[in-house]
């Protein structure tokens, strides 16, 4: 049983398909069993791990290293994050939902693909309900005649209830970049997080994550590909009232865009994923996250994970 202010841990990263050390253009055996070692090594572990970027079948998830024909990426990342448990002797308590998002097609062939993943430790948390089959499209399409080609993105849901009967809403998602189509787009020297599309893709995330969770509480992670201080981290957090995981624990300055990169690509480094929450989740650190460049998942992706130990309000009301 756990006890009233026990702290849940939650894991939010951008994987890149596994395909860093090709620098995406093809997944590595590599890529997938580092971060599948980091993330089993994490001490507490996590309960919650939520990836973006996870290929389902194509030819780029193949091209490098050969897996079973019947077996998607997430699969065979299970595979290999259940084999690093193995060596330690632990029980591996992980259950994974995939949420497609898009695929590109020559033919009836694959060429790549988009989606996200969600890791359940199902020793600690029970999965009620989820949108895996029919994901929330947020996709802004600025031009029409672009409908089609553009990359969709979507929004991944888990209804959860803990020992206690207390329930969790958990939102993963990954937001557009922005659009070079929108006359704005050149007016401003920042690009990232200004973008039209992306704003109506961070209003249609609140309006679904509104609508889901009610007031339940609930936690909206993922790479969102806008830094602190951008219209689409304002919108999030002074119109939506989602709370920053790194602005409430002081480890950024919301006013600082550049203060603590998540990604970096060549020698820009820049904040683009983030942990959000609501409805009386009660943030407790952030340890194990660290800037771009640092720590053990190190040149694993282009991106770190952000993580993060909250509790969830008790049945009395809000944890302060």
């Amino acid at each position: 049983m756990l006890r009233s202010l026990e702290p849940f841990r939650i894991v939010s990263y951008n994987v890149r398909y596994f395909g860093h050390a090709l620098r995406g253009l093809a997944s590595t055996r590599r890529s997938r069993d580092g971060i599948a070692q980091g993330l089993a090594q994490l001490h507490p572990l996590p309960h919650l791990i939520c990836l973006q970027e996870v290929e389902a079948k194509s030819l780029r998830s193949r091209a490098a290293f050969r897996a079973p024909s019947t077996q998607t990426q997430l699969e065979s990342f299970m595979d290999a994050f259940a084999a690093a448990f193995s060596k330690s002797g632990l029980p591996f308590p992980f259950e994974a939902f995939y949420f497609p998002a898009h695929a590109y097609t020559l033919g009836t062939t694959a060429l790549y693909t988009t989606g996200l993943a969600i890791l359940v430790n199902t020793a600690k948390l029970k999965v009620e309900n989820d949108n895996a089959d029919a994901p929330e499209h947020i996709t802004h399409h600025h031009v029409v005649r672009m409908k089609l080609r553009k990359q969709s993105r979507i929004c991944a849901h888990l209804q959860l209830r803990d020992s206690r009967g207390r329930t969790l809403h958990l939102f993963n998602t990954h937001l557009s970049l922005p659009t070079p189509f929108a006359r704005e787009f050149w007016a401003v020297k920042d690009k990232m997080g200004f973008g039209v599309n992306q704003v109506e893709e961070a209003r249609k995330l609140a309006l679904f994550v509104a609508r889901l969770s009610g007031k339940s509480p609930f936690i909206v992670c993922g790479d969102f590909n806008s830094p602190p201080g951008s219209p689409v981290y304002e919108m999030l957090t002074r119109e939506a009232h989602f709370t920053g995981a790194q602005e409430c624990l002081k480890q950024i300055d919301p006013a600082e865009s550049r203060g603590f990169p998540t990604a970096g690509f060549l020698r820009l480094r820049m904040h683009l994923d983030h942990l959000f929450s609501g409805n009386g989740i009660s943030w407790r650190d952030l340890d194990g996250t660290q800037p771009f460049g640092e720590g053990p998942f190190d040149g694993l992706s282009d991106h770190v994970p952000l993580i993060a130990r909250f509790t969830l309000p008790d049945a009395r009301g809000p944890t302060r």
